[in-house]
C-alpha cells in the first residue's frame, strides 16, 4: 500500500522536467534488494539498483533507455514513519540505473532506517548505523567477517545467520561472486545450483551474474540487517587476476563491481582502475583499514600454490599492495589514536610453511610470497606505536587463527599482532572437519592455533579490553537451513597479543 505522503513525493518526482517516472507495466524495479555501506559519524552510502529482470541477456535489468528518478528517504524508525533526510538521485542507464546516494547530516552513533521508492513502486526498509563521532569513548564494536560465496557450491544460508547476530557492520573480504560459466568449476559431489550463462567477461555478464547474486534470499537479507564494509578479491573478475589481465575485462569487472556495491563516488572506476582501499573509524575503539592486494601487486615470479621460490625472498622490494598504498597504510599506522587497529584484507598474511626442513615451501599468491612488503607492515605498526593490530582475511575457504611476530624463524621473536582468517560462505560446498594437508600446518608452525574446514563466518566483538573471535559453521550448504554453531572462540587482550581459546 503507498501512503498519502509517498504518492505525493512520487508525484513531485514524476514533474522532473524531462525525466519520466518508472510505469508500472515495467514490473516490479527492486529484485535486487538494497544496500547501504560505508558508515562516517554523520551518515553512510545507500544503494539499490532497478532491475524488473535481473537476468535481461543485455545486462541492463529490463530497463528503459531513460533515467529514472529515485526517492531515498532515512528514517529514526523501523517503520519508516519519522523521516529525518530524503533526496532523489537519478538512474541512468550508463550505470545500469543503480543509484548511490551518500547520506549526510545525520546524529552520530545511532540505528536508522532507509528505502527506495520508483514510480508506483517502494523498496524494502534496510538498518543503518551511523559511526560514533570521532574519538568519542565506545564500549563496543560487533563485526560479521565473510567471504567467498559461490553460488553454484551451495547455498547462502550463512548470510542470513550472520545476519540474525545483529553486527554493527558486515564485512566482506571478496569472492562476492564467482565468474566461472554455467557447470564450470564444480564442487566435491557436483554443483548444487547453476550459473546463469557462460564464464562473465562482458560488462553484461558481469551484471547479470551481480544480477544473479543478488536475487538470492540470503544474500538480499544481510544486505538489508546492517551497514555492509566490501572490499574485493579474484573472482569478482577473474582467478588469480593481476594487473597484466586486459584492460577490457577489468574495466567492465570494476564498473559492475561499483553499480553493485554501497560504495562511494570516491569508488567510481576510471578505465581499468577502481580506487578501494580505504579507511573507517570507529570512535576511539578501533579503526578499520581495508587493504587491495590484488590490483597493485608485483608479479608472482614463481606462480601461486604452495612452492619454494627463494627469489620471493630475496627480493624483498616486491610489494603485494604496491608502494602508493602501502605508504597510506603505514601513514594510517602512525595517524591513529585507536585502541584496535583492524587490517581487512583478502589473502593469508602470517607465514605457513608447508613442510618442515631446509626447503620453505608457503603459498606464494599469499603474503609469504611478498614477505617483504609482509615485514615492513608489521615494522610499520610496531614503529608507529600500534597499541593492538588485527589482520581479518578471507579467501582460503577455511577458519584459521594464528597469532603474528615478525620473524617467524625465530623462535624467540615476539607476538605482534593476530590473525582471524574466515571460512567461506558456501566455496568449496559442505567442507569437513578435518584436512590433512592443512592439519600439519598447525603441526609444523606453532604460531597457529586452530583450522576447520567448514563453511561459515566469523563474529567479531571488539571491546576496549579485549577482541573476541566466534568462528561460526554451518554442517551443511548442499541445501538451505543450516544452523550456525560455534566451532571455537578466542581471545586477545589489550596489549597482550597472543591468543587464548575460551573454554
Amino acid at each position: 500500500m503507498i501512503d498519502r505522503r509517498s504518492f505525493l513525493v512520487m508525484g513531485l518526482m514524476a514533474g522532473v522536467p524531462g525525466v519520466p517516472p518508472l510505469s508500472a507495466h515495467y514490473g516490479e524495479p527492486f529484485t535486487l534488494g538494497i544496500a547501504c555501506g560505508d558508515p562516517t559519524p554523520d551518515g553512510f552510502v545507500l544503494w539499490t539498483r532497478l532491475a524488473p529482470t535481473p537476468l535481461a541477456e543485455d545486462g541492463f535489468g529490463g530497463m528503459p533507455p531513460a533515467p529514472v528518478p529515485v526517492c531515498w528517504e532515512v528514517a529514526t524508525d523501523p517503520a519508516c514513519a519519522h523521516v529525518v533526510r530524503r533526496g532523489t538521485e537519478q538512474a541512468v542507464r550508463e550505470w545500469a540505473h543503480s543509484v548511490h546516494a551518500e547520506v549526510e547530516g545525520l546524529e552520530p552513533g545511532r540505528e536508522y532506517w532507509y528505502r527506495f521508492k520508483a514510480g508506483p513502486y517502494i523498496s524494502p526498509i534496510g538498518r543503518a548505523l551511523t559511526a560514533p563521532a570521532h574519538g568519542a569513548p565506545v564500549t563496543s564494536l560487533t563485526l560479521a567477517v565473510t567471504s567467498c560465496a559461490n553460488y553454484q557450491h551451495g547455498h547462502f544460508t550463512a548470510y542470513t545467520r550472520a545476519a540474525e547476530e545483529h553486527p554493527d557492520m558486515i564485512v566482506h573480504l571478496g569472492d562476492y561472486i564467482y565468474e566461472h560459466g554455467k557447470g564450470e568449476h564444480p564442487c566435491p559431489g557436483g554443483n548444487v545450483r547453476e550459473h546463469d550463462g557462460p564464464e562473465a567477461q562482458t560488462l553484461a555478464g558481469y551484471r547479470r551474474r551481480h544480477a544473479q547474486y543478488k536475487t538470492d534470499p540470503d544474500l538480499r537479507a544481510a544486505h538489508a540487517a546492517a551497514p555492509w564494509v566490501p572490499i574485493m578479491d579474484d573472482h569478482e573478475v577473474r582467478n588469480n587476476w593481476t594487473a597484466k589481465l586486459p584492460a577490457a575485462r577489468r574495466e567492465a569487472a570494476f564498473r559492475a563491481y561499483y553499480e553493485h556495491m554501497p560504495l562511494r563516488r570516491a569508488s567510481v572506476p576510471h578505465g581499468a582502475s577502481i580506487h578501494l582501499y580505504r579507511r573507517l573509524h570507529w570512535g576511539s575503539l578501533a579503526t578499520l583499514h581495508l587493504l587491495d592486494t590484488r590490483q597493485y601487486r608485483d608479479p608472482a615470479v614463481c606462480g601461486s600454490g604452495f612452492r619454494e621460490c627463494p627469489k620471493s625472498e630475496k627480493e624483498t622490494g616486491r610489494s603485494i599492495t604496491g608502494a602508493e598504498q602501502e605508504r597510506w597504510l603505514l601513514a594510517g599506522f602512525r595517524e591513529s589514536r585507536a585502541r584496535w587497529d583492524i587490517v581487512g584484507q583478502q589473502v593469508y598474511f602470517g607465514q605457513r610453511v608447508k613442510h618442515p626442513g631446509e626447503e620453505k615451501i608457503v603459498r606464494q599468491d599469499a603474503w609469504d610470497g611478498y614477505s617483504g612488503s609482509r615485514t615492513r607492515v608489521t615494522r610499520g605498526w610496531l614503529d608507529a606505536g600500534v597499541r593492538n593490530a588485527v589482520v581479518l582475511t578471507g579467501d582460503v575457504h577455511s577458519h584459521w587463527a594464528g597469532d603474528l611476530a615478525v620473524d617467524y624463524d625465530d623462535e624467540d621473536s615476539p607476538l605482534v599482532g593476530t590473525e582471524f582468517a574466515v571460512t567461506s560462505i558456501s566455496s568449496g560446498g559442505d567442507g569437513h572437519d578435518h584436512d590433512k594437508a592443512r592439519d600439519r600446518l598447525l603441526d609444523t608452525n606453532p604460531h597457529l592455533h586452530f583450522h576447520l574446514r567448514r563453511r561459515g563466518y566469523l563474529m567479531l566483538r571488539v571491546e576496549p579490553a579485549a577482541v573476541t573471535a566466534d568462528f561460526k559453521i554451518l554442517r551443511y550448504v548442499r541445501t538451505p537451513g543450516a544452523p550456525a554453531l560455534t566451532a571455537a572462540g578466542f581471545t586477545v587482550a589489550d596489549q597482550m597479543p597472543g591468543l587464548v581459546r575460551q573454554a
